[in-house]
């Protein structure tokens, strides 16, 4: 809980409190449902709850903005995005459902008003968001394609509409034809932690 007070002081009361509540919530959940490998559920604040905020630290989305969470699994980046966001929407979708239960189940237990689950492909999502999201979802080149129906045309936010994604690695092989268009953001200019050195955002505008 302390690294996320340490690059969001802003936080009010009840953020913080919802904040809290998570590192409670997933090791509970994720002992009947594995949504985050066991070996790495000690690292929660770091790995999963702060990489999921550095979407938080790339944009401010006003007031009213959509997100389609693509992929949710337990909930991450959505869950966390909206506590940070309560005046914005999120709605998460995962294939599989009993990972879906486990986010709406935590976002129920924290009292987020502002999120919506789906258990079903993103073929069956026929609505439009203003941002996509992601964390190390698919490859970028495969994920455009699924999408890019779900972006709406009308901008609101600084960033025009888009994809937004948090991938690791060497990403060069799956840039494909969009390699022009994206913007790619280090997550260790955002965070000091040895974790993020290798972690990415990528953020293309569909």
């Amino acid at each position: 809980m302390d690294e996320i007070l340490k690059y969001f002081p802003q936080l009010t009361d009840r953020q913080k409190e919802q904040f809290a509540a998570l590192g409670t919530l997933y090791p509970e959940w994720n002992e009947k449902i594995n949504v985050i490998s066991r070996k790495d559920i000690d690292n929660l604040y770091v790995n999963h709850i702060l990489h999921s905020l550095a979407i938080a630290r790339f944009m401010t989305p006003v007031s009213g903005t959509r997100f389609l969470d693509m992929g949710t699994g337990g909930g991450l980046p959505g869950v966390p995005l909206a506590i940070m966001f309560p005046d914005c929407s999120f709605h998460l979708i995962d294939r599989i459902g009993k990972k879906i239960k486990v986010a709406q189940s935590i976002a129920e237990a924290i009292g987020l008003t502002n999120v919506t689950s789906q258990h079903g492909d993103i073929g069956e999502c026929r609505d439009k968001y203003d941002f996509v999201v992601s964390r190390a979802v698919m490859r970028l080149d495969q994920l455009v394609p699924l999408v890019k129906k779900n972006i709406s045309h009308v901008n609101r936010n600084a960033y025009g509409n888009g994809l937004i994604c948090l991938k690791g690695g060497d990403l060069t092989g799956e840039m494909g034809k969009y390699r022009s268009e994206v913007m790619e953001f280090d997550l260790s200019t955002y965070f000091s932690e040895p974790f993020f050195e290798t972690k990415k955002l990528i953020y293309l505008p569909l």
